[in-house]
């Protein structure tokens, strides 16, 4: 594929009377850039700086399109690019569209992450079409949440990865790379010429998404033109040439050059790599396993980062545990002393208490044998005597008890300020054991970041005729149908996908917004896909009659 570097080109001269600069614009799919160029720049001049500044070193692979007069064209090398504009669109699949803007969003951000990439962060990016938008009764909330489920698993996909992936499913587009002429066949019948990395195919104008009939670039013998007719001659002589005739003189001449372009990188591909192309190669494949190391790298220092974090946040709990444990110590023997204290003095006093009732018992019973020895003489006196003996035997009795009563609760009160003080003890060395414990464990080191022969072609006034070698067309027809098996089977994963999605968002679908590419590629699909590999035919010969569109 001859492809164009740039999704759209713009010019703007800078506002003088007469002036020597003007403003190219080049938008990539992830850059915007702005050159300043003089006046007498051919395209080459153009293009190398671009190149340059994109980083291109495979530049046969790359070229710049304009648009002049609803004709699509290359930017020429050896013309002022004053003189030539790029307005390119392609018809691309709601499902495919949602794919491309996941690849999009990981190129642009990097792995997903829920705590950065939070609901709402693609409001602003203008990531799907238009087209795609209208065609489904879905809210942007929507449109977001599906492309970030598929954005979630491409983690650890690096830009330039990302990119390819965006780059293999647009290629498969069925209007990527093709190059579009309004043509007649010799009935008159309008129909469009298609032309690109492929080969040649033949369109109905309201059908640019499945041709009619195509001519792959190894079953084309010859191609050329004579004024406004054109001519295509297949391989197989069995089958008949092709003619058909365009608006202008010019457009065969443009016609003719991508013709030769194309077949000159499908020749290019075939062949054995160039010693510049195999240092690139090798260059390729050392930058990508540096790359490869350089992610392993940043992959362990990220795992080992987040297990120190771990670690950390581990002590900083463990820590903060042993706090609020001392913390509740403290207060636990703050009380276990208040408490002591209150029953130290509790058994004081009971204690002083029960010394005063013992002293009153004694005096009561020196009153009682006082009382005895006292004789008493007449029997009133006796009576009186005996009353007041029995009054003081009670009261002795009930003094006696109230004491006994008295010393046992100082024994209990002095059992208590035991266990207390115990206790008090117990605190301390709990406390004492928190205050010794260590408040980290001990860490592993963190060990050390790892660290062409291009065929000829004679111009003859305005006639052009271009030969293609036939010496290994057997064997590139063989190798291009080993390609196309390998290639249905790597996109067989990425079909599935496809049809996820769209089954999934099918039920939300406007039929009446739908487009007529909408419905064709529908069909196609329904038919069994549409894939442009799975579309060039070789056309069947029949007799020698001429072919007819």
């Amino acid at each position: 594929m001859a492809g164009a570097i740039a999704s759209r080109m713009s010019f703007s001269s800078l506002k003088r009377k007469q002036p020597k600069t003007f403003t190219v614009r080049i938008v990539t799919m992830d850059a915007e850039m702005e050159f300043n160029c003089e006046m007498k720049w051919k395209g080459k001049d153009l293009f190398d700086l671009v190149c340059r500044t994109l980083g291109l070193r495979e530049t046969w692979f790359f070229g710049l399109q304009y648009t002049i007069k609803d004709t699509v064209a290359w930017l020429k090398m050896d013309k002022k690019v004053k003189k030539q504009i790029l307005d390119e669109k392609i018809y691309c699949p709601p499902e495919a569209s949602v794919l491309l803007a996941s690849y999009a969003v990981q190129a642009k951000y990097g792995d997903y992450d829920p705590s950065v990439h939070k609901r709402g962060f693609l409001a602003q990016e203008e990531l799907l079409p238009k087209r795609v938008i209208n065609l489904y009764q879905m809210t942007p909330e929507m449109w977001e949440e599906r492309i970030t489920a598929w954005y979630a698993e491409h983690r650890g996909r690096a830009r330039d990865e990302a990119e390819m992936e965006y780059l293999k499913i647009a290629q498969d587009l069925e209007m990527y790379g093709v190059n579009y002429f309004a043509i007649r066949n010799k009935k008159g019948t309008e129909l469009l010429l298609g032309v690109d990395a492929l080969g040649l195919h033949i369109y109905d104008p309201e059908n640019r998404l499945t041709p009619k009939i195509s001519f792959p670039w190894n079953e084309i013998r010859n191609i050329s033109y004579s004024d406004k007719e054109f001519t295509i001659k297949p391989l197989d002589k069995k089958i008949d040439v092709f003619k058909f005739n365009s608006s202008k003189l010019r457009v065969n001449k443009l016609i003719l050059q991508l013709c030769i372009g194309n077949h000159d990188l499908f020749m290019r591909r075939r062949k054995a790599d160039s010693l510049e192309v195999q240092q690139m190669k090798a260059q390729a494949r050392e930058e990508k396993a540096r790359k490869q190391m350089e992610r392993q790298r940043l992959a362990r220092e990220k795992q080992m980062r987040e297990e120190a974090e771990r670690t950390r946040d581990e002590l900083e709990r463990r820590l903060l545990q042993m706090k609020e444990e001392a913390t509740m110590a403290n207060e636990a023997l703050m009380r276990s002393e208040e408490t002591a204290d209150l029953l130290a003095e509790k058994a004081q006093i009971t204690e002083e208490e029960a010394k005063l009732l013992a002293q009153k018992a004694a005096e009561a019973e020196q009153e009682m044998q006082r009382i005895k020895a006292t004789a008493i003489r007449t029997e009133e006196e006796k009576r009186l005597m005996e009353q007041k003996v029995l009054e003081a035997e009670v009261l002795a009795l009930k003094m006696a008890e109230e004491s006994e009563r008295r010393a046992k609760e100082a024994d209990q009160l002095k059992q208590d300020l035991q266990e207390a003080r115990e206790a008090e003890r117990r605190a301390k060395q709990k406390l004492l054991e928190i205050a010794t414990k260590p408040t980290y464990p001990p860490m592993n080191p963190i060990p050390a970041p790892l660290p062409p022969d291009i065929p000829s072609f004679n111009l003859i006034g305005d006639s052009l005729s271009f030969d293609f070698k036939d010496t290994d067309m057997k064997r590139l027809s063989m190798e291009i149908e080993k390609e196309k098996v390998e290639y249905m089977e790597k996109s067989k994963h990425l079909q599935e996908q496809l049809n996820e999605l769209k089954t999934e968002i099918e039920a939300l679908k406007l039929k009446e917004r739908e487009t007529a590419l909408d419905i064709l590629h529908n069909e196609n699909s329904d038919r069994g896909g549409s894939s442009k590999h799975n579309t060039i035919k070789k056309p069947q010969a029949q007799g020698r009659r001429p072919i007819c569109i």
